[in-house]
């Protein structure tokens, strides 16, 4: 996967791959990622409204809006070099694997 765990994402399809009037893009951190299903939650993306019961957790119940899982593809990692959601490639200088934006060169794991 090219995505992982607190990386910085935009949405390039679907319901949350709008931007503001100013033109900036909607960002959202990664909280996790389920490689063999090719999902990944997303902070603040693909919020449903889901009903609870009364518990000793949320004594009140209620409708609570929560995160759901969204497909992998529909998800680019930010660049803030950029400001653009980004391509990526891996080089393998210094011993390790780097992802580095396709465009500026920006190293996302340095």
């Amino acid at each position: 996967m090219k995505i992982k765990k607190n990386d910085v994402v935009v949405a390039i399809s679907g319901k949350n791959a709008s931007a503001d009037k100013a033109g900036t893009l909607k960002t959202g951190k990664i909280l996790q990622v389920f490689p063999e299903k090719g999902r990944a939650i997303v902070e603040g993306f693909n919020l449903m409204k889901r009903h609870t019961k009364k518990s000793q957790d949320n004594p009140k119940g209620g409708i609570v809006e929560k995160e759901m899982a969204m497909g992998v593809s529909k998800l680019m990692l930010f660049c803030p070099e950029c400001k653009k959601g980004v391509r990526t490639g891996i080089s393998r200088a210094d011993g390790g694997r780097v992802r580095k934006c396709k465009q500026c060169g920006h190293a996302f794991d340095a």
